[in-house]
């Protein structure tokens, strides 16, 4: 069984020496992601085509996974099927190609396109008026259309050697995977940032990826996930890593010393900051992030300015100037969807009235508070894992449970219940929680996990926050810990 992949057309156009490159390019990378299918596959590079030839002997099973593994590999225009027969006349061809085709065009307007090589008594334009007569013989309720054809019959004749095609697939286009060097995206495994990645995993870019982990274990066991499946849908050519930076007290500082309103965007800097350090020991030259333009209050174009002249590197934001359900509508063809639908949103909920035009000169003096070694620390404790064993049982612990009210008449319900609001001060004072009926403490959210295993074991503590993320996340940790009388209370403060 034999595949023609057809090249991207950006790689046509390119100077000879360089489309010879990326094909040779290409070729290595199909080659690397189809032969855990089958030892046996064999690929070669041509000037207008790879070619994949399959075993005679190859299973069904085979067969599925590279038709399915093919489209999604960057770099390829368009997947031929084909079959290889000798050429001994039209009529003959017209004998293989009409049963293929007639119920494709059945209905239908079509056209046969034929490419010819080698020495014969007739051309192309032969070809296509013969095939095509048979064609409407066998098929009378389809039709002719030149130009604007529903459904194009390909033909190619080398020689002797008639190629019958008998399905046809899109490809992913783009380019060769690794043809244009290497970046780190930031992963958090919402609906963005994987999206992001992709684009670049689509443009031949050898990507990188990197976690900062605010929600513990399970947080981490998710973006695991859909990093892992990004990577093995469109990137297994190439082995990449996958570097976690445990960012909880980095997040715990900001909330310590920086003014709420500019929270936001300083964790996007100590974040690039970071991300900096990471690339450049590593030799990679590039940042990559979900950033969309307007999307939350730190992706206004003044703030992500702001972000950038903390970074070290340049920041590639593939999704920009993309609307939200474009985004949206991408991670469900990338299936990467699913994954976000259920990941809280970490990062977004730091500030409770953040700026969109956070001064500089703000920002410089709110960080000459921020204590950096807490960011050292971080970077200090980051892992790194080969992303093909991101899914190994030892390195994603099942997710973690934790109990959840949502109503004071489901909290008085409980046996020795006590509400424990992990808001800042200035919050807690805006917003005060309510509960007369109910034992109520004040921890901040960044005393917690030193303050926790104090506390009595005799009670049940349900930790609040505005939103509910922060709250859930401190019960995580706990819980990770072995603390597992911390849950979450999901009522509501009054308003201001």
């Amino acid at each position: 069984m034999l595949y023609l992949l057809k090249l991207h057309p950006e790689i046509t156009i390119k100077s000879r020496s360089v489309r010879q490159q990326m094909t040779r390019c290409l070729t290595a990378n199909i080659r690397n992601t189809l032969r855990r299918h089958d030892e046996r596959i064999r690929v070669k590079g041509q000037w207008d085509a790879v070619r994949v030839r399959l075993p005679e002997d190859a299973t069904p099973d085979t067969v599925a996974a590279v038709e399915d593994g093919l489209p999604r590999i960057p770099g390829i225009h368009q997947i031929l099927a084909t079959e290889e027969v000798r050429f001994d006349s039209l009529d003959q061809a017209a004998d293989r190609i009409v049963p293929l085709w007639s119920p494709a065009i059945a209905g239908r307007s079509f056209r046969v396109k034929a490419k010819r090589r080698g020495q014969h008594d007739f051309t192309s334009a032969d070809i296509e008026r013969h095939l095509g007569s048979r064609l409407l013989a066998a098929t009378p309720d389809a039709r002719v259309d030149l130009k604007h054809p529903d459904v194009v019959v390909p033909v190619e004749l080398n020689d002797r050697r008639l190629q019958v095609i008998r399905a046809r697939w899109q490809g992913l286009g783009g380019y060769p995977l690794g043809m244009q060097g290497q970046a780190l995206a930031l992963i958090s495994g919402g609906f963005d940032s994987p999206v992001a990645a992709w684009k670049m995993l689509r443009r031949g870019v050898k990507t990188h990826f990197l976690f900062f982990n605010l929600g513990g274990p399970a947080h981490e066991a998710g973006v695991r996930e859909v990093t892992h499946h990004l990577w093995a849908r469109y990137g297994t050519s190439h082995k990449v890593k996958f570097i976690s930076v445990p960012f909880e007290d980095v997040v715990g500082e900001i909330l310590r010393t920086i003014p709420d309103g500019l929270m936001g965007v300083v964790l996007k800097r100590m974040m690039v900051r970071a991300a900096g350090r990471v690339a450049r020991r590593a030799g990679i030259p590039a940042l990559v992030t979900g950033d969309a333009i307007a999307q939350v209050s730190s992706q206004t174009l003044h703030n992500l300015g702001m972000i950038d002249a903390a970074s070290e590197l340049p920041i590639l934001r593939p999704v920009l100037t993309d609307d939200k359900q474009d985004i949206i509508d991408q991670a469900r063809i990338l299936d990467t969807a699913r994954f976000a639908e259920v990941m809280p949103e970490y990062c977004g909920v730091i500030s409770r009235r953040p700026h969109n035009k956070a001064a500089r000169e703000d920002i410089e003096a709110a960080e000459a508070g921020f204590d950096f070694q807490v960011l050292e620390d971080a970077l200090t404790a980051a892992v790194t894992t080969r992303v093909d064993r991101l899914l190994d049982d030892q390195a994603t612990p099942p997710p973690t449970e934790v109990m959840t009210v949502d109503s004071p008449e489901a909290l008085a319900s409980l046996e020795a219940p006590c509400v424990i609001d992990i808001r800042r001060a200035d919050e807690q004072e805006a917003a005060p929680l309510d509960l007369p009926e109910v034992p109520l403490m004040h921890i901040p959210f960044y005393e917690l996990q030193d303050r926790a295993p104090a506390l009595p074991g005799d009670r049940q503590y349900l930790l609040y926050c505005d939103q509910g993320v922060m709250s859930r996340m401190q019960a995580l940790h706990l819980a990770d810990r072995g603390l597992h009388h911390f849950g979450v209370y999901r009522g509501t403060a009054p308003a201001d």
